[in-house]
């Protein structure tokens, strides 16, 4: 493991991150153009602002991947017990167990990071083990995420165009297959990772052991696989998916407000007693009125999930942009400090987007809310506390 001569000062204050970024998973590939000065030397980042900055984003990590994991936990607890007899519920689980998985591939990879930093030896290679296991597959998992998002706002607008055929446009069966593909979909393309990695048992001089490591498959065929998987699986999807979020959560908004104004304008006791008049057998916008109510509830549901999906996936975009855009910003580039905490700060943001869903249900599903509080107990507390007092 090669240790540059400049980062001697912060080796000594920092040891042990130190060992995490000098490695060679980081330096196999360096596509910087000034060979001469040490990578770890480079870049926007200081060495003292990257170790705050990381340790700072870590932690805070650790603690809301707790929250989110527990969070869908129960949401998909509550779910099954509501049954999967409604379409909404399918897509709504699918959701919270990508987001649950997401919280549990995070927390495992900053694990690895911190029983490194705190100096303690593990059997295996940190980094480079908890990259294979866990890191790559994240990226995959957010784009499932990004693709369920979309499923479910594309199909509250057609329930908002379409709301007498919706029934048998979306069907649980139908809404099943849909998860299926957008979960088989999204997470091929993360197999590149055993192609181009594989695993080894290694000699490490530093804990006199043998770990486990990874090392690069260097053929032309992984080599081109990693880059077409990353392309497709980790940019096009993602961003895709994003846009189809946006667009299906505009319309959306603009059609409640249109429901909205709609309503207001019915609701005076004079132009229904016009209505009545005009139409005594039966007003078909009266009809339309008491589905449009009946599917609000859950187009504002919907409404609010995409909202903070969109808010927190927006610095995924950015991150996936510059990526594209700067050769140096990358795992390998210049700038990959900078690229690690920004990756960290994307991941921040979607493990808070995953555990504030229930909140979102809890408030705006009264099946929801109704099965939560017998889950937890908190039926029973009222109750007894009722017939205390």
């Amino acid at each position: 493991m090669c240790v540059h001569s400049t980062e001697k000062d912060n080796t000594t204050r920092f040891p042990s991150l130190d060992k995490i970024i000098d490695n060679p998973f980081y330096l196999w590939e360096d596509h910087s153009k000034d060979s001469s000065t040490p990578t770890l030397a480079r870049g926007i980042l200081s060495d003292e602002q990257f170790y705050i900055m990381f340790l700072f984003i870590i932690y805070t990590s650790q603690l809301i991947n707790s929250c989110a994991i527990i969070a869908n936990s129960l949401s998909i607890a509550v779910f099954a017990k509501l049954g999967f007899s409604e379409p909404s519920n399918i897509s709504l689980t699918a959701l919270a167990i990508c987001d649950f998985t997401l919280a549990v591939l995070l927390t495992w990879t900053n694990l690895c990071f911190l029983l490194t930093y705190h100096n303690l030896p593990l059997p295996f290679h940190s980094a480079n083990v908890s990259f294979v296991t866990g890191g790559a597959q994240w990226a995959f998992v957010s784009s499932a995420v990004a693709w369920i998002t979309a499923f479910i706002s594309f199909e509250r607008c057609l329930c908002i165009l379409f709301p007498l055929k919706v029934r048998r446009l979306i069907t649980p069966r139908g809404t099943f297959v849909a998860m299926f593909i957008i979960i088989l979909l999204t997470f091929c393309p993360s197999f590149y990772i055993y192609i181009r990695y594989r695993f080894v048992w290694v000699f490490n001089p530093y804990l006199n052991i043998t770990i486990l490591n990874t090392i690069p498959v260097n053929s032309e065929f992984a080599i081109l696989f990693e880059k077409f998987s990353i392309v497709i699986g980790g940019v096009i999807q993602p961003l895709l998916a994003f846009s189809i979020v946006l667009i299906c959560t505009v319309l959306l908004v603009l059609q409640l407000r249109k429901i909205s104004f709609w309503r207001m304008s019915v609701t005076s006791a004079k132009i229904q007693r016009v209505q009545h008049k005009e139409n005594p057998a039966g007003n078909s916008s009266a009809a339309e009125a008491r589905i449009s109510q009946k599917e609000e509830r859950l187009v504002k549901k919907v409404v609010a999930i995409a909202t903070i999906f969109i808010v927190s996936y927006v610095p995924t975009c950015i991150m996936l942009l510059c990526d594209a855009v700067f050769d140096e910003f990358n795992l390998f580039g210049v700038y990959r400090r900078l690229f690690i905490v920004f990756a960290y700060i994307t991941s921040l943001g979607q493990s808070i987007s995953g555990s504030v869903n229930i909140l979102i249900y809890y408030k705006m599903a009264s099946k929801f809310r109704s099965v939560f509080r017998r889950l937890v107990g908190l039926d029973r507390q009222e109750q007894e506390r009722h017939e205390l007092e």
